[in-house]
């Protein structure tokens, strides 16, 4: 099953970047751990098909974590619905906008991977 992160995208930082070495010594850390942005295969025509597609009419009060939460029973899954729809944050979803929330969860991420 796919999750957001692997292993090998987990980048450590030492305070020899010398990009980085500022920040590191100003917080009094050796070094920074960190996750590059996975780069996800959206899936195609056919993979969409078979999905059930919940359509959710974005509220005020919304955010990825809680649709997250009531669509699958886990607010871990919140950048599913944020890719899905191609909205990698809340700041651009307007109240009224509809999301899609692909369903089953588990054969949603069985497309990434």
């Amino acid at each position: 099953m796919a999750t957001r992160y692997t292993n090998s995208q987990l980048l450590t930082t030492s305070t020899d970047d010398t990009s980085l070495k500022e920040v590191i010594e100003n917080r009094g850390l050796k070094t920074v751990q960190h996750y590059n942005t996975a780069n996800l295969r959206y899936p195609t025509t056919e993979e969409i098909n078979s999905f059930v597609i919940v359509k959710h009419t974005w509220k005020s009060s919304d955010k990825f974590w809680k649709l997250s939460s009531t669509y699958y029973g886990d607010p871990k899954y919140w950048w599913v619905i944020a890719w899905f729809n191609q909205k990698p944050i809340e700041a651009l979803v307007n109240v009224g906008d509809v999301l899609s929330i692909p369903q089953p969860i588990g054969d949603v991420l069985g497309t990434l991977g």
